[in-house]
C-alpha cells in the first residue's frame, strides 16, 4: 500500500473503533469467544482541547482464555483516546500541527497548547475577567513530551518508507540538493532530497555525513528507489554541482542528464565578474570611478544572462561569442564555457520539465523552526524530523495566491494532487498514525 492507502486504512481503523457496541465489545480480542463479563472499571483524566474531562473505562474477562492459562482481561477502547497517555487523540494532532505547520519551536508551541487546555498563562491575555486556575487544574505539558510525540511520528513514517509512493506518477525529472544541520555536540549532518521537478513531490530524505561522497548519493537514490520511484526511468537531475553526485550520476546513473543550477553557477562567477568590473575603473577617482564600475557591471551581466537564460544551444553560441568579443569578457565567457553544456539541459527535448535551479525552496518550512536539527540530538532523531516534514510537505496544499504578474504552479494543490493521487480528505497526520 502506499501512503494514500496507508492513511485511509488508518481512518477506517479509528471509524471501526468509534463504531464498536457493547456487544461488540463483548467479544474477547483474544480468542473472539464471547464468553466474557465485566470486570470492573477504572477512571481516566484526559485532557482535550476544551479542558480536562472525567473518563469511565470498562474492563472486561474472558473466562475462556482464563480457563486455559492466566486470567486474562481487556479494557475497551476509544477511538479519541490515545491508550497511555494522559492526553486525547486530538491534543497530539493538534500539537503536532501547530509545531509543523506552524512553524514555531517546542517550547512556543506547548505553550499555547497549555493555554488552550488549561485556560492559563496565554489564556488569561485573551480573556481577561478569568482567573487563574489553580495547581491542579493547570495543564503540565512539557516540550519534552511533544518530541516524543514527533519522535513517534518519525518512527512511524521511516516504518512506511518502503513502498511510501508506489503507484504515484514521476515525470522522471528531478532535482536534488542538501541541507546543513548541527547537531548536539556541533556535529554536522547533511539531509539530503529528491524533488520531482514537475509535481515537487518529495522522496524520503536521508542523513549523511556529506555531499562529496558517493555513497551518501547511493543511499538517497536507494530510498527513492524503496519508496517507490522508478530509477530506470529517470532522465534528468538538477543539483548544485556536488561532486559526489557528479560522480555517481556518471557512472551508475549514466542515461541521466545532469543540469546545473544556474544560481550557483552565477555564484561562481562573482569572483570574476568582481575582478573585471573593478578592472574597468583602474585610473579612475571617485564618480567616475562608481560610473565605469557600474557601466562595466550591467554590461557584462546582461551578456552574461544571455548566455545562460538562451533559449537554444545557437543562441547560446552567439550570445558567448559577444561576451568573449567584449574588451573585459574573456575572462567570464572561458568560465561561462566550462558550465555552458550542464547550463543548457533544460532545452532538450528529453530533459522537458526539468528545472534549471536546485529546489533550496522546500527548505523553507524546515528552515524556520526553532529546532533546525540540534533539538533532535542523533542523526536518526534528525531523519525521523525529516521524514515526517516530508509526509507533510507532500500532503500540504499550496496557498492560492492572486497576482497580476507572477503565477504559481500548482495554487490550491498539493504535491500529491499533482503527481495524480489527491488526498482528498485525508490529512498527513492520518498518514502518520497519530
Amino acid at each position: 500500500m502506499n501512503i494514500i492507502e496507508r492513511a485511509q486504512s488508518f481512518v477506517d481503523s479509528l471509524r471501526e473503533l468509534s463504531r464498536r457496541t457493547a456487544w461488540d465489545w463483548r467479544h474477547c480480542p483474544k480468542c473472539g469467544d464471547s464468553d466474557t463479563i465485566r470486570y470492573g472499571t477504572y477512571t481516566s483524566h484526559p485532557w482535550f482541547l476544551d479542558g480536562r474531562r472525567v473518563v469511565v473505562i470498562q474492563r472486561h474477562k474472558c473466562n475462556r482464555c482464563s480457563a486455559i492459562g492466566k486470567a486474562f482481561t481487556y479494557s475497551e477502547q476509544s477511538a479519541y483516546l490515545v491508550r497511555g497517555s494522559w492526553y486525547a487523540r486530538e491534543v497530539h494532532r493538534y500539537s503536532v500541527d501547530l509545531w509543523q505547520h506552524g512553524r514555531s519551536s517546542l517550547r512556543r508551541t506547548v505553550e499555547f497548547v497549555r493555554s488552550l487546555l488549561g485556560r492559563q498563562e496565554r489564556a488569561l491575555g485573551w480573556r481577561p475577567l478569568d482567573e487563574e486556575p489553580g495547581e491542579k487544574e493547570s495543564c503540565h505539558l512539557a516540550g519534552s513530551t511533544l518530541h516524543r510525540w514527533l519522535d513517534g511520528a518519525g518512527r512511524e513514517a521511516a516504518r512506511t518508507v518502503e513502498g511510501q509512493l508506489v503507484g504515484v506518477r514521476s515525470s522522471g525529472q528531478v532535482s536534488v540538493d542538501g541541507l546543513w544541520a548541527v547537531l548536539r555536540g556541533k556535529a554536522k549532518k547533511v539531509v539530503l532530497v529528491v524533488v520531482d521537478s514537475v509535481t515537487g513531490l518529495v522522496q524520503p530524505p536521508v542523513v549523511v555525513d556529506g555531499e562529496e561522497s558517493e555513497e551518501s548519493w547511493k543511499n538517497l537514490f536507494a530510498r527513492a528507489s524503496l519508496a517507490g520511484l522508478p530509477i530506470e526511468r529517470l532522465r534528468g537531475v538538477t543539483s548544485d554541482g556536488a561532486s559526489g553526485l557528479a560522480g555517481y550520476v556518471g557512472r551508475v546513473l549514466w542515461w541521466v542528464n545532469h543540469q546545473r543550477c544556474v544560481f550557483h553557477i552565477w555564484r561562481n562567477l562573482g569572483g570574476e565578474l568582481a575582478r573585471r568590473v573593478a578592472e574597468a575603473a583602474e585610473g579612475l577617482v571617485e564618480e567616475a570611478a562608481g560610473a565605469a564600475r557600474r557601466q562595466a557591471r550591467k554590461e557584462l551581466v546582461s551578456l552574461v544572462r544571455a548566455v545562460i537564460d538562451a533559449r537554444s544551444e545557437a543562441e547560446a553560441q552567439l550570445a558567448l561569442a559577444s561576451l568573449r568579443a567584449h574588451s573585459l569578457g574573456v575572462g567570464l565567457a572561458a568560465r561561462v564555457e566550462e558550465h555552458l553544456d550542464a547550463a543548457l539541459v533544460h532545452l532538450s527535448v528529453y530533459n522537458r520539465g526539468l528545472l534549471r535551479v536546485g529546489p533550496e525552496w522546500v527548505w523553507r518550512d524546515f528552515r524556520l523552526r526553532g529546532s533546525r536539527g540540534r533539538n533532535h540530538g542523533s542523526e536518526e532523531r534528525l531523519e525521523r524530523a525529516a521524514l515526517v516534514w516530508q509526509v507533510y510537505y507532500n500532503f500540504e496544499p499550496a496557498q492560492r495566491r492572486s497576482e497580476r504578474r507572477r503565477h504559481y504552479k500548482r495554487p490550491g494543490k498539493s504535491c500529491l494532487e499533482m503527481a495524480g493521487v489527491p488526498p482528498a480528505k485525508i490529512s498527513y497526520l492520518d498518514a502518520l498514525a497519530l
